[in-house]
């Protein structure tokens, strides 16, 4: 069998995910995830640091809540889709508690979509408290034609 990069690339992304291997190493070389929000969120605070955590670098902006929800809106995200956060990050937009390894998985694999999302705010999603309370959630792929198809899941703890 033929390695190619994406199969190591895909390979080590799984590892990382896993905690196998440190997040640092594969994320140290990614661009910087731009981060909106409002002034006033925590729980924004609380994701941007666990991507800080898994290696992503962060530039954070506060806006206006209008203006959040226009850049949401610009950016393709469906009403159905939102969340508290917008990040966007080599084309793709991150929106809301979106886990650092699905990040990575979407740098890796490279689909022809919008981004990430992470509807509402769950519990236990990276940001929103302890993962031992964590309720059930998805990770959603957004498609260019307003698809929204499961990228990962997660289950209750």
């Amino acid at each position: 069998m033929t390695l190619t990069r994406r199969h190591v690339l895909s390979a080590a992304a799984s590892l990382i995910s896993l905690g196998i291997l440190p997040g640092r190493t594969f994320a140290q070389d990614l661009e910087t995830i731009e981060v909106f929000k409002t002034a006033t969120c925590g729980c924004c605070h609380d994701w941007i640091a666990h991507l800080q955590d898994a290696g992503f670098a962060v530039s954070a902006q506060d806006l206006e809540y209008d203006a959040l929800a226009d850049l949401k809106q610009t950016a393709g995200v469906p009403e159905g889709l939102v969340s508290c956060h917008t990040g966007r990050i080599a084309g793709y937009v991150i929106e809301g508690h979106v886990p650092a390894a699905d990040i990575s998985r979407l740098l890796v694999e490279r689909p022809d979509a919008i981004g990430l999302s992470v509807p509402g705010m769950p519990i236990g999603s990276p940001g929103m408290g302890p993962e031992d309370q964590r309720e059930a959630y998805d990770v959603i792929l957004i498609g260019r034609d307003g698809a929204a198809n499961v990228f990962a899941s997660y289950l209750a703890a």
